[in-house]
């Protein structure tokens, strides 16, 4: 069940589109900046509020690989494996953060502090390898520069 929070920020947002299912993908931001991930009944509370099928809500939040359908740590560690980042020595980086943080990909840490996902791209071809975490972006890294990014966030 949605919070009165949710369902507040969800009506705000209708107020800017034409049609409720244009507020699709704020709804399901709403409900994850909330709860850190969109589960299956928070698809059904949106879907009943946007007149929506719940199945329609879902392909919406498949779709983006920045909508999360399943629970993740309370950091989102986003890394690149586009070719540049290969190429830049992208593998060394992902040794280094699943030795340091003893997970592989698709995995959250036991304190539920990171969880490591891969992307097709950050958009900074030119300064790889790169990596995200939350919404901060790491360019130029090296294997060495990873335990004090981690060490970053609590």
């Amino acid at each position: 069940m949605l919070s009165a929070i949710e369902i507040e920020k969800i009506t705000h947002e209708l107020q800017h589109v034409p049609v409720k299912k244009a507020a699709c993908i704020e709804a399901l931001k709403i409900v994850q900046q909330q709860r850190r991930w969109v589960s299956d009944e928070s698809v059904a509370d949106i879907a009943q509020i946007l007149e929506m099928s719940a199945a329609e809500v879902d392909s919406v939040a498949t779709f983006y690989n920045l909508i999360f359908r399943r629970p993740v740590g309370r950091h989102v560690i986003l890394l690149c494996d586009s070719i540049s980042c290969y190429v830049m020595g992208y593998t060394k980086i992902l040794d280094r953060l699943t030795s340091l943080l003893n997970i592989r990909y698709g995995q959250t840490t036991p304190d539920e502090r990171f969880t490591l996902l891969p992307n097709a791209c950050l958009g900074t071809c030119d300064h790889a390898p790169a990596l995200m975490i939350d919404e901060d972006l790491y360019r130029d890294i090296t294997e060495q520069d990873v335990e004090s990014i981690l060490d970053r966030y609590p």
